[in-house]
């Protein structure tokens, strides 16, 4: 294996999380997954040595996730459902007890965070990138990232009734 090779793939799982955390769905994140390193060693000659690889990845992934969305937003979703066809059928009464697993603890607060609030926040806590490498991944200004990251950590206190969300909580 070269050694671009072993760069790109000691970034798979760091890639894996972020993907998830994009796209909430195991399965989209791999094709996120596969597709940001399909595209990162077709153009690995691109990325210059100077620059972090994991936020040249992540820009790749970003990227290549806000085109889909567009897409996505642009087509209409047409379904075709066999009511007749068993394998087909969705659960008429959703199970109660998913219920309150999915409200619990912090994967549930973060999946209420709103998408730019959550992309910032898991970049910069999670992954440990720096307000200007979360900035260029996400190809906005370094005092957006702050203010969303800012919002984003207050809003979790307030959902997991942390200490701070009391004392800085307005009326």
């Amino acid at each position: 294996m070269s050694s671009s090779s072993r760069l790109i793939v000691a970034e798979i799982p760091r890639l894996r999380r972020y993907a998830r955390v994009l796209t909430r769905d195991r399965e989209a994140a791999d094709d996120l997954v596969q597709d940001c390193l399909e595209r990162a060693w077709s153009r690995f000659h691109l990325w210059r040595r100077r620059d972090n690889l994991r936020a040249w990845l992540f820009t790749i992934m970003h990227n290549l996730h806000a085109n889909h969305v567009r897409r996505a937003k642009s087509r209409p979703i047409t379904t075709s459902i066999d009511l007749n066809d068993a394998s087909q059928r969705l659960p008429s009464i959703r199970p109660m007890q998913e219920d309150g697993l999915e409200t619990r603890g912090l994967a549930a607060a973060l999946e209420q965070l709103p998408d730019e609030q959550r992309e910032v926040l898991v970049l910069v806590a999670l992954e440990q990138f720096s307000y200007e490498e979360a900035a260029r991944v996400l190809g906005i200004p370094i005092g957006t990232v702050m203010s969303r990251l800012s919002r984003a950590r207050e809003r979790l206190r307030r959902q997991l009734g942390g200490p701070a969300a009391a004392e800085g909580s307005r009326p």
